[in-house]
């Protein structure tokens, strides 16, 4: 009861926001009718219930004008539940189809959110393959949501509907033993009961271990489809290395596990699907069984026993409603897990960014340079990395950050990005300048090679003819007929094409600050030195810092900042060491 609760509880969380939403009403209208309809249908089969008896009777009375007006009552109330179950199948598609698309939308924006998908993926794998969640798992929570909260209120109406039918037949179908009535008000209803619980626990025994197991299914499911992905956009890299055969076989190791998994799902299944077949045969027979000496005795027509028998099958399905389903709850719960896993991964990222033991942002109110104030930079187990107190990036200046490998440099940019929470101290940067961080491989999304230029704004934000004039500035002036152009350009270029595009992209955004992570490091000498030019004379009004080991590189900058080793952790110039322990 503790575990279901919870789950209850989970469910409640991420289901409720979409009907309190904007589009509440539609979602609430909607799912109202789909319970109408389920409500009716259940109307529907108490009324075939009570036609069955009428009909046989008829059959067995040999009355041809009872049997002729029970058709035409059948007829009307089979295209009733056929009209009935189509619309409710046509609802219950467009609810499932809005209440996914809102979800998604919710899930994107908290994922997409601040760059909260990068803090995700420093802590670990608490919310492994995101993509999965917002995928399959978010189109599985409502279908799943919807099956068992309609079927359970549709098991219990009909359970209400139709115990007062058997409790009404058990009298006039008395309990026959070895040719002896026994008088016990409602012993179907009992019957039924009794039948239920014992279906219900000892499925319960036999499949709560598939909980767990779809759980593990979907992660190694996911797990093995993200790693094919990898190889396909590293192929290259792959390719060149000969990897070929290790991949091959790290594959087959993930799809291993997937394999090995399934066949314990398997194995459960065979168990649980043993009994509930079982479970549902027997209930076919019991109540006839039950009712039947009643028949022999000449107490009822064989129309009261087929109506028994069905009002039986109803009551025990109604009260076995877990036992028909417990496949389908158990995949169910494990997708409330990773969603409800997902949900909690979002909110520590998001309390990463502004939490205690963060590095806090604030945005200076008058000024234009950016500053570091007793900051102290760490990885996420806690080390301390780059420290740095005092220290400004003034405005229209050229720095030059260098150091040794490892001492921090990028992670050092990731903090004046804002994306990097570990730490502690301040970073301050002008209010409404913008900052853009050109790495050493950039990104490029799947598209036209004009909004893969344009990015992170939109393409019709640049005219084509500008960006033409930019590729032919930075040396790529083959590139601009091939601008609405589609395709992978992370693959289609060479990292040097990349990189000049990087260039022109900061060309195009003018941003100003403007901070290079070896962006050129892939270029010739004679290349990058012809870029620095280019940037020196067409964003004469933005900072730029540089990270790069090129000795030439210093000629393109006034300053020149470098990393040195202070203890366990490297320190900015013009810190005090005092500093340190303060930090």
């Amino acid at each position: 009861m503790k575990n279901i609760r919870a789950t209850l509880a989970i469910v409640w969380r991420i289901a409720a926001p979409y009907f309190r939403s904007e589009d509440k009403w539609a979602g609430c209208g909607l799912l109202g009718a789909v319970i109408a309809i389920e409500l009716a249908l259940v109307g529907t089969d108490v009324l075939i219930n009570q036609w069955r008896n009428r009909f046989y009777t008829a059959l067995q009375e040999v009355n041809y004008d009872a049997f002729v007006r029970e058709m035409i009552v059948f007829i009307v109330l089979a295209t009733a539940t056929v009209a009935l179950s189509v619309y409710q199948l046509y609802l219950n598609q467009w609810l499932q189809i809005r209440w996914r698309n809102w979800m998604t939308t919710k899930y994107l924006g908290d994922w997409l959110h601040d760059a909260n998908h990068y803090r995700m993926q420093l802590q670990g794998d608490a919310a492994d393959n995101p993509d999965q969640r917002m995928s399959d798992d978010i189109k599985l929570f409502v279908e799943r949501t919807l099956d068992v909260g309609v079927g359970l209120l549709s098991s219990v109406v009909e359970f209400l509907s139709f115990v007062l039918i058997l409790w009404g037949l058990s009298e006039a179908a008395p309990l026959h033993l070895f040719g002896s009535p026994y008088d016990i008000p409602g012993y179907l209803v009992w019957a039924a009961l009794i039948y239920s619980i014992f279906g219900t626990a000892l499925t319960q025994w036999i499949g709560a271990p598939l909980v767990n197991l779809d759980f593990e299914q979907q992660r190694r499911e996911a797990d093995f489809r993200f790693n094919l992905v990898r190889v396909r956009e590293n192929s290259e890299q792959i390719a060149l290395l000969d990897g070929d055969r290790t991949e091959r076989a790290r594959l087959q190791d993930r799809f291993g596990s997937v394999v090995a998994n399934w066949y314990a799902i398997m194995s459960r299944t065979k168990r649980l699907t043993a009994f509930t077949q079982s479970y549902s045969q027997a209930a076919v027979i019991i109540p006839i069984v039950l009712v039947a000496p009643a028949l022999f005795a000449g107490k009822i027509l064989i129309g009261t026993l087929l109506q028994a028998a069905e009002a039986f099958g109803n009551v025990q399905k109604a009260l076995s409603f877990f036992v028909g389903i417990y496949r389908s709850m158990a995949e169910w719960r494990a997708v409330v897990a990773r969603l409800d896993g997902f949900e909690m991964s979002v909110a520590s990222a998001e309390h990463l960014r502004s939490g205690d033991g963060s590095i806090r942002m604030t945005a200076a109110g008058k000024g234009d340079e950016i500053d570091l104030t007793r900051l102290l930079v760490r990885l996420p187990n806690g080390a301390p990395l780059v420290a740095a107190e005092g220290f400004r990036i003034r405005n229209r200046e050229r720095m030059l950050l260098t150091g040794p490998s490892g001492a921090g440099k990028s992670t050092l940019f990731r903090a004046i990005a804002g994306i990097w929470p570990f730490g502690s101290g301040a970073i301050s940067v002008p209010a409404k300048s913008t900052l853009m961080m050109l790495p050493q491989k950039p990104y490029f999304p799947i598209g036209s090679l004009h909004a893969a230029i344009a990015y992170p704004s939109e393409a019709s934000s640049f005219a084509a003819e500008r960006v033409s004039e930019v590729l032919r500035q930075i040396g790529l002036p083959q590139l601009a007929s091939r601008l609405d152009e589609q395709g992978h350009w992370n693959r289609i270029l060479s990292l040097g094409e990349q990189q000049r595009l990087g260039i022109a992209r900061a060309l195009l955004q003018a941003p100003n600050f403007l901070f290079l992570d070896e962006a050129t490091a892939s270029l010739d000498e004679p290349s990058e030195a012809a870029l620095y030019r280019l940037l020196e004379a067409k964003l004469p009004q933005t900072t730029i810092v540089s990270i790069g080991h090129r000795a030439t590189l210093r000629a393109f900058h006034q300053q020149n900042a470098e990393l040195a080793r202070d203890g366990d952790h490297f320190v900015l110039p013009g810190r005090r060491n005092e500093a340190v322990a303060g930090s």
